[in-house]
């Protein structure tokens, strides 16, 4: 099990565009494209993303946007794991 970082580990290693939620001990970002369907594609490939790592977030496909939330349940918080699969979910999403 990954140790649960605390606000400012993850104020430090928390990747562009994402924000910490702390009253729901997540990471949280919101994509953005120029159509649904790139949508449900960038959602196809983070599953994919997820798991590979056996790290599984909380998707919410919109219009044009993707929600992406992360946490790690059996650690009770932010972890490493969170903070390395959304780095992978901005590459895949550039």
């Amino acid at each position: 099990m990954s140790d649960v970082l605390d606000a400012d580990e993850i104020a430090d290693e928390l990747p562009d565009g994402w924000h910490h939620d702390a009253a729901a001990d997540e990471i949280a970002r919101t994509f953005e494209f120029d159509s649904y369907l790139e949508g449900v594609g960038f959602a196809g490939g983070a599953g994919g993303l997820a798991e590979e790592a056996f790290h599984h977030p909380t998707m919410t496909i919109g219009w044009r946007e993707v929600e992406v939330r992360l946490t790690t349940h059996d650690a009770g918080g932010v972890t490493a794991k969170d903070i390395n699969l959304a780095g992978r979910l901005n590459e895949l999403a550039d």
